[in-house]
């Protein structure tokens, strides 16, 4: 499946650079995958007694003049070989190449209270200036981390909790009683 997977996002991709439309295949994508992605669509169209044609149809009113012909071509030629099932995985993987063409990364970051628009802001910015690359976050809240944020971000982790400086002091306290 990952390989198929490959070839469409690779023919996508090669497409979106000869028309030097990268960055519209990439909102498109990413439009594409999240309505596709519903349980209700996919139901539908991975559905044996629904017609291909039928299947080009819908497509053509739902999605004609609001994505590129050549990704509207894609929908059209997954319904015709019933391949329905690789288009989330095809058009993910097709983010993914377009990411890494436009060096986006994506870091998750999670924290005991959250971070306002600004904080969000300034952090991504940080974290765009150090590592040469556009950072978009993905934040979360969780509260049994007391205090600061841990971040995943292009391969690297950043743990700047205070239950981890607590952990990390009931450690160095331990090791100085037992000296």
């Amino acid at each position: 499946m990952e390989r198929l997977s490959a070839l469409y996002a690779n023919a996508l991709f090669d497409l979106a650079l000869e028309r030097g439309a990268v960055d519209e295949f990439y909102s498109q994508a990413l439009f594409l995958r999240e309505v596709l992605q519903d349980d209700d669509c996919m139901h539908v169209l991975v559905h044996p007694h629904i017609s291909a044609a039928e299947k080009h149809e819908f497509f053509k009113k739902a999605f004609a003049g609001h994505i590129h012909d050549d990704l509207l071509g894609f929908l059209f030629l997954v319904a015709e070989k019933n391949r329905e099932p690789f288009m989330l995985s095809a058009l993910t993987a097709l983010i993914g190449k377009i990411e890494r063409h436009n060096k986006i990364v994506k870091a998750r970051v999670i924290s005991a209270s959250g971070f306002s628009e600004t904080q969000a802001a300034a952090l991504s910015a940080k974290l765009s200036e150090k590592l040469g690359k556009t950072v978009k976050l993905s934040l979360k809240v969780d509260q049994s981390l007391i205090g600061g944020p841990y971040i995943f971000v292009d391969g690297y982790y950043i743990d700047w909790t205070v239950k981890k400086r607590l952990r990390d002091l009931t450690v160095h306290m331990k090791e100085g009683c037992s000296a």
